[in-house]
């Protein structure tokens, strides 16, 4: 995973969301977004 550089714009970037279907960073242009990360552990 490449680094995220501070005071840029987050790279666009798709996942699925707890139904399965695809949702991209791009979808919320010009909308206040919340991206949370849980990480599950280091292994």
């Amino acid at each position: 995973m490449s680094q995220v550089e501070l005071r840029k714009p987050a790279p666009d970037f798709e996942l699925k969301d707890y139904r399965g279907e695809a949702v991209r960073l791009s979808d919320f242009e010009g909308r206040k977004a919340v991206l949370i990360v849980l990480n599950r552990g280091l292994s």
